[in-house]
């Protein structure tokens, strides 16, 4: 029985090192944009924090004032640290000022990474203690950049009331990224080298520390962005070393498929392509796939179906399988259409097939976001093998925009995607279980088959797509749970909202 419950709402201290529509390189920055403000709309009191990037547009800069500044101690030194503030549709951010650190090009990809996001984790850990709007009773952190919070916390503030009762969730987005750097680190950046415990939970080898491993160990909940991906970590092929660690705390380990901001990601209102369209009325559809085929310098051809693939050109995309499948999907009429940028032998593979194939394969090798939208609104199939995906957006935004995915059966693309059953019709688009290049090209026939052959269960599968919810409410709740689950004292602020 919980003593002195307190109805009000639970406070939410949401890190990252990336947040749109400040600074993005990845889908972290997505999430940092729209799960806040998901969970404010649930019940939450919410704010973000990120590094204050030379590289935020100008025009957010002007609006930020400056709230406190203070230093923070980092093993041997005192690095100033100002905290700045923005204030956008209601929703409060917060922002790691100093320039040493985040006055670069770019945000990652510097010999001194692991310094800057150390003070990044050690600043936010600070502010909680000393801007009392920061006082929170979750603090919900992000990929390596912010580990090391749950490890600074409990080694460092202990017995500070403002941080006693702070509980710490770590969402994994990406595994493969885990901030590894040499055993030096322990003492000349981090100060815990005196520390035992912190330091055997914190190193991989004998020679390298792991700031990911520190936070799925202390950390009081750990979560990623899909259920799939949740048990596949556990595994060693997807687990990249950390697998024994997830496997041993799988009783905190929670998978919740991530969501997309359903207004930008909108067919019917969407500027960026030709003209709208909605699942009650379809019929513009057809123009966007001609206008997206005119633009391609492919044949305008409404017969033929195009299968489009949009995101990085990298192996784990299993771009590998696209290219072993190319002469077969070319010898049955079938059109593709590449966009992205990634690996240079990846972008030539794609180039040459490009001049091979005419108006049958296009291949933009380039980042355009404008172009993307009309590639979903465009195509009839999206094409994503992914070896490993812990979420994956594409997939849920082509469904929004009524092009059909087909899938390998991983991570994010497993939960996402319901496969065509075609004894009961059901199904969102199609989904193959191996790494196999025949497999892949079997399904995207059979997928392109429904097209050529039968008009009104295509119709159907479309309706289908396009009907499911992938908007964030239903992944707020979610967190909601947890969060709640770690404070049972606080009682819920406002009813549940339906799923």
């Amino acid at each position: 029985m919980t003593t002195n419950p307190k109805r009000r709402k639970l406070r939410v201290f949401f890190a990252g090192s990336e947040c749109v529509p400040f600074v993005k390189t990845g889908g972290l920055a997505d999430v940092a944009g729209s799960l806040p403000r998901a969970l404010k709309h649930a019940g939450a009191r919410v704010a973000v924090i990120l590094p204050k990037y030379s590289t935020i547009p100008q025009e957010y800069k002007d609006q930020m004032r400056h709230v406190t500044d203070f230093y923070v101690p980092l093993a041997w030194r005192n690095d100033y640290c100002g905290i700045e503030k923005l204030t956008i549709q209601d929703l409060d951010f917060y922002f790691i000022d100093n320039e040493s650190y985040f006055k670069r090009d770019s945000l990652y990809g510097y010999f001194d990474d692991g310094e800057r996001y150390a003070f990044f984790s050690k600043a936010i850990c600070e502010a909680i203690c000393k801007v009392p709007e920061l006082e929170c009773d979750i603090l919900h952190c992000n990929d390596w950049q912010t580990a090391l919070c749950p490890v600074f916390l409990r080694e460092f503030y202990r017995g500070v009331p403002q941080c006693d009762n702070v509980k710490t969730v770590f969402t994994v987005h990406n595994v493969k990224f885990q901030g590894q750097y040499g055993d030096d680190m322990l003492q000349d950046i981090l100060g815990l080298d005196s520390i035992p415990a912190a330091a055997d939970q914190l190193r991989s080898d004998a020679r390298s520390i792991n700031f990911m491993k520190g936070a799925l160990c202390y950390a009081d909940w750990l979560t990623t962005v899909s259920p799939s991906y949740a048990y596949e970590l556990q595994m060693p092929f997807y687990g990249e070393g950390l697998d024994g660690i997830f496997r041993r705390r799988t009783n905190v380990l929670t998978g919740i498929l991530n969501g997309i901001d359903q207004g930008i990601w909108n067919p019917s209102t969407d500027p960026m392509i030709p003209c709208g369209y909605s699942e009650q009325d379809l019929s513009n559809k057809a123009e966007c796939k001609r206008a997206l085929q005119e633009e391609l310098g492919l044949a305008q051809d409404p017969s033929r179906p195009l299968v489009v693939s949009i995101g990085r050109l990298t192996n784990q995309k299993g771009l590998g399988l696209v290219r072993y499948a190319m002469d077969s999907l070319m010898a049955r009429g079938v059109q593709v259409a590449i966009l992205g940028t990634g690996d240079k032998d990846q972008e030539e593979a794609f180039s040459y097939f490009d001049q091979k194939y005419g108006d049958q394969m296009c291949a933009r090798i380039a980042f355009d976001n404008a172009l993307s939208h009309r590639m979903y609104a465009g195509g009839d199939i999206l094409l994503m093998p992914s070896e490993f995906e812990p979420c994956g957006l594409s997939q849920m935004i082509a469904m929004r925009y009524g092009t059909l995915p087909v899938v390998r059966e991983t991570g994010g693309l497993r939960d996402s995607v319901k496969p065509y059953n075609k004894f009961t019709g059901e199904g969102t688009g199609f989904s193959f279980s191996n790494m196999n290049g025949d497999e892949m090209t079997d399904t995207i026939l059979g997928a392109c088959e429904i097209f050529w052959t039968n008009k009104e269960e295509w119709a159907k599968l479309i309706h289908q797509a396009m009907s499911t919810d992938f908007s964030w409410r239903r992944a707020a709740n979610d967190y909601m749970d947890i969060y709640h689950g770690l404070h049972p004292e606080i009682i819920r602020y406002n009813k549940r909202r339906d799923r």
